[in-house]
């Protein structure tokens, strides 16, 4: 028998072993993580306070002699596309090992007030709220391209998870569960992520009860725990009464056996008018000639009756764009069309997709299955934040000079990717229903239908505009 060859089920074995070996080590290894922690708040405190006082780059700066160019792309041109792309790939390990306002806020509760957590902040809604009021007002103050704005942006979201850890919680992340405005799309991504800290409850049960509780900054219920959507991935769990282990797992696996008792439809409005909806409309805005047309046409009928209150461009930095140095100025008409742009993007391809959503449950004759089915467009959303995000980062580096004749093809590789990944996912939910096979067909067509409109608007961004 050749000793060489390894069966299916022994490399399984050995990478699960791999696996709970690595989350073991980071349960042990606490002080290191922590270390890590510090490291990142420092460089973020750093980039993100320092550039604001600069004055800003000439126009032949770069981002490697340049600090406010620096920071710009280490944020928006590295940092949260791919923190994104980290949450598909690894769940939110970025949330309990780097991310800065976790760390400060964890640490300002266990200095704080220890008070218990309010009723409304328990609201299911915000995840929702604060994505699509931190979106909107980061286009109105221009936030990818002013490191004032950056400061206002991001620093106001850690001054309020600090604020927030010095009243709530003994030690405990209340900020990030409840109140981060990033937390429902990490929640949403981290569905499709291949590592999770998988619980046996049997193994749980069996073990005896005098075991120390596991110091869970997210306030996870442990034992309930069945996916990556809400763990922070920071090992402090690991081993917990011989049930807990980091181990590995179909990337499918958390949309497919969602339980229709277990579906949010706040997280399903975050993910068809946050992720798919107001987020499409703040990368595209500023490159629409709809808007422009809008813009103009408005302009001129104002002009025509004498009413110039709307055109004034007398706004604050720090509420509209206003940088005159740099022939960047936002009107109150701006501002306006800003918002009703990203609203009216989002209130069409989110009803869009609920609406055809709710032809296939009427299809296949299942109530509520059309809130299951959405969760499906979850890798198409990830891919369309990415190509947003991501945008900056070519920008940036086509004006270093460099030649970027492969991003075309890899946006329209990673977008089909992720539409052909949802259609799976949406295929084989519609399987489980137990009707005539007959109306299979016509449902998965309704949710290809629902799926279509994201890629046909980035179709316009990158080929038409």
């Amino acid at each position: 028998m050749d000793t060489d060859i390894v069966s299916p089920i022994t490399f399984v074995r050995r990478r699960d072993g791999w696996l709970q070996a690595f989350g073991d080590t980071m349960q042990r290894h606490r002080s290191a993580i922590q270390g890590i922690q510090w490291a990142v708040v420092a460089f973020y405190l750093a980039l993100v306070i320092y550039p604001a006082f600069r004055p800003l780059p000439q126009q032949d700066a770069h981002i490697y002699d340049n600090v406010t160019l620096f920071a710009q792309f280490v944020f928006w041109g590295i940092w949260w596309p791919f923190v994104m792309l980290s949450m598909v790939l690894m769940g939110r390990l970025w949330c309990g090992v780097f991310c800065p306002e976790g760390a400060l806020t964890e640490f300002a509760s266990r200095h704080g007030l220890g008070r218990a957590i309010p009723k409304w902040m328990r609201w299911g809604g915000w995840p929702f709220v604060a994505f699509a009021m931190t979106t909107v007002f980061g286009q109105l103050v221009s936030v990818y391209e002013y490191p004032k704005a950056t400061l206002l942006v991001l620093g106001g979201s850690t001054v309020m998870a600090v604020g927030i850890g010095l009243v709530y919680g003994r030690g405990k992340r209340v900020w990030c569960r409840y109140l981060c405005p990033a937390n429902g799309v990490f929640a949403l991504l981290a569905r499709l992520s291949p590592l999770h800290f998988r619980v046996d409850r049997e193994a749980w049960r069996r073990h005896p009860a005098t075991t120390k509780a596991v110091d869970c900054g997210p306030l996870i219920n442990i034992p309930r725990m069945a996916g990556a959507s809400g763990c922070h991935a920071c090992g402090r769990c690991s081993g917990h009464r011989d049930a807990v282990r980091l181990a590995a797992r179909s990337p499918n696996r958390e949309v497919l056996t969602l339980k229709t008792a277990e579906v949010s439809r706040w997280e399903v409005l975050t993910l068809v008018y946050g992720v798919l909806g107001i987020a499409i409309g703040a990368f595209q805005w500023s490159a629409s000639p709809w808007f422009v047309a809008v813009k103009q046409a408005i302009a001129g009928w104002l002009v025509e009756h004498n009413s110039f209150r709307l055109l004034q461009d007398n706004v604050p930095w720090w509420l509209l764009t206003h940088y005159p140095e740099a022939n960047d100025v936002f009107s109150w008409l701006d501002g306006l069309l800003i918002v009703f742009y990203i609203g009216a993007t989002a209130l069409v391809l989110g009803s869009w997709i609920l609406a055809w959503l709710f032809v296939a449950q009427r299809i296949l004759k299942r109530e509520a299955l059309m809130w299951r089915l959405a969760y499906s467009l979850t890798p198409l959303a990830g891919a369309s934040v990415f190509l947003g995000l991501s945008m900056l980062t070519v920008t940036m580096l086509k004006a270093e000079g460099m030649v970027l004749a492969w991003v075309t093809p890899l946006r329209v590789g990673l977008l089909a990717l992720a539409l052909a990944w949802s259609l799976r996912l949406a295929t084989r939910l519609i399987r489980t229903v137990p009707v005539s096979p007959s109306r299979h067909l016509p449902a998965a067509i309704a949710v290809l239908l629902a799926m279509s409109l994201a890629p046909f608007a980035w179709s316009l961004q990158f080929f038409v505009w």
